[in-house]
């Protein structure tokens, strides 16, 4: 009887513990959308993401101002700072961008597309 109750007690412990957690990770493309008549988007420049969980990842953009991240659901904040020098004409360019994207909620039933606008500051270069 003895010996009975206790591989009882074991298939029960044993199924009762097992289960399957996978982490699911949700693809997210955040665009970063230049003002009107400032530079095209290039590659390069950097994103930072903060989760609610305290996590910072970080990523560039390709060529087409776009920065990819891999991240588990859950509400995060996306934010940029960069500076971009334009040597192309005869009067050179300092140009500053920042902005910040809060509460976005990352999910595996949503588009996970996140377009974060940019405020610019320019500054001319005396050479």
């Amino acid at each position: 009887m003895n010996r009975l109750l206790y591989i009882i007690i074991c298939v029960v412990l044993l199924t009762g513990c097992s289960y399957d957690e996978e982490v699911e990770l949700c693809r997210v493309s955040v665009q970063l959308v230049y003002p009107e008549g400032s530079v095209e988007p290039y590659a390069g420049a950097p994103v930072e993401c903060r989760g609610s969980r305290a996590g910072v990842f970080m990523a560039e953009t390709n060529a087409g101002g776009v920065a990819t991240f891999m991240l588990t659901p859950g509400i995060y904040e996306f934010s940029t700072t960069s500076q971009f020098i334009d040597t192309s004409g005869e009067t050179w360019w300092r140009y500053n961008f920042n902005g910040t994207r809060s509460q976005v909620v990352v999910s595996p039933e949503a588009e996970n597309r996140v377009e974060l606008t940019l405020k610019m500051s320019r500054k001319r270069i005396v050479h």
